[in-house]
């Protein structure tokens, strides 16, 4: 037995639906200056490099794989070791690229965690090392060298009847890479410090500047743009500009933020800022079901009744029923139909509605989280829902 159901568009998902409020607050909090901004030239750098991950049970590259072939010979070479290519087995050698990030202000001798992934088409690094790596920057110098026993967080197993876990061909380091060389960046040589917002906002960037001027001296700091506040590093500071950018991180600022609902349809999650607002609208809330059940029926032969001629077409009863012809047994599907509608509800929703109340009122006609959905975009659509709306 089959069952069909159909529902009113805009309330039909397959996936079940979560609803996610946020908790509302007449006022925002204010957020530290840490939180909110970054110093300009502060920021980590990617590192990258080739290597070759040796020790793997019979899971590396194929030996149609060129270039790892070419890069074990060229490591035995340089060892002393000379080998013909086309004798070399690799089924224990995978070549892999590593990536790491090197923070701000990384020093030499310092460790970083690196990330090795499969070139080749090893199937999987697991209980691999890493030979030693040179890790280079965007400008081919050397930052750091990574090596070490991989961790990886997954497994492959048989070959036909294949069972895996996670990703195999992907494994960590940690603090498996020191570095080498340092960026060249002197701190306290700087004359001004240029803020920049994680997520810009006029409002939010004059509030930065106003609290910067009333907690450590008027006129120091000036906003350019939605993202951007540049500080002037004031006489007591010039020699220890770190002492301005701890005392700047411990501000306190109120951020400002856009009205904004944002809406993921594959999980049903719902998130409302807390200054989303309604103008006046009704919202009626109603949904139609509709079943369609089908079952099989069988229609037997008579007792000896002859084999039908070729060609026959089935003989309908007065009951409606196909009955068999001749001795064939026949199968009919039939259908059944029912239409269920849930009862709706009108409700008004008054103009400039706050988030809480807006809530308050759908949570009233007993909507679900999936109707929530297409209601709200209903709302937006009669341009009465006074923020954006995004779909993720």
């Amino acid at each position: 037995m089959k069952h069909w159901h159909f529902t009113r568009p805009g309330t039909f998902f397959l996936l079940p639906l979560f609803l996610l409020t946020l908790g509302y607050a007449p006022k925002a909090e204010a957020v530290r200056v840490k939180d909110l901004a970054t110093i300009k030239g502060t920021r980590s750098n990617q590192l990258f490099g080739y290597g070759l991950v040796v020790g793997l049970n019979g899971t590396g590259d194929k030996t149609n794989t060129k270039f790892t072939v070419q890069s074990l010979v060229n490591m035995l070479s340089n060892l002393g070791i000379t080998v013909d290519a086309t004798q070399v087995k690799v089924g224990n050698v995978a070549a892999v690229m590593v990536t790491a990030n090197l923070p701000a202000f990384a020093r030499s001798g310092n460790r970083i965690d690196v990330l090795v992934s499969s070139l080749g088409d090893a199937k999987s690094l697991q209980g691999g090392t890493l030979l030693l790596t040179p890790m280079k920057g965007p400008d081919q110098q050397v930052y750091a060298v990574a090596q070490g026993a991989l961790s990886v967080g997954g497994f492959s197993v048989g070959d036909e009847s294949n069972v895996q876990k996670n990703h195999p061909t992907v494994g960590s380091i940690p603090a498996g890479a020191i570095v080498e060389k340092e960026v060249p960046y002197v701190f306290n040589d700087m004359r001004n410090l240029t803020l920049s917002l994680r997520s810009p906002d006029f409002t939010t960037a004059l509030r930065l500047a106003g609290a910067i001027n009333q907690g450590i001296g008027k006129g120091t700091a000036t906003a350019l743009d939605a993202g951007t506040v540049q500080v002037e590093i004031p006489a007591q500071f010039q020699s220890n500009v770190v002492s301005l950018a701890a005392a700047l991180e411990k501000l306190d600022v109120q951020p400002d933020t856009i009205a904004k609902v944002v809406i993921d349809e594959r999980t049903g999650t719902v998130v409302m800022g807390e200054n989303v607002r309604i103008s006046a609208v009704a919202v009626s809330h109603g949904n139609l079901t509709i079943r369609i059940k089908t079952e099989q029926d069988v229609s037997q032969p008579l007792p000896l009744a002859p084999a039908p001629a070729a060609g026959a077409a089935p003989a309908t009863t007065n009951q409606g029923v196909v009955a068999a012809p001749g001795g064939t047994t026949v199968v009919t599907p039939r259908q059944t139909t029912s239409v269920e509608e849930q009862e709706g509800r009108l409700i008004i929703v008054d103009a400039g509605a706050s988030l809480e109340e807006l809530v308050r009122a759908l949570n009233a006609i007993g909507v679900t989280p999936r109707d929530l959905i297409a209601i709200l975009q209903s709302i937006k659509a009669a341009g009465a829902l006074q923020a954006e709306l995004q779909l993720i």
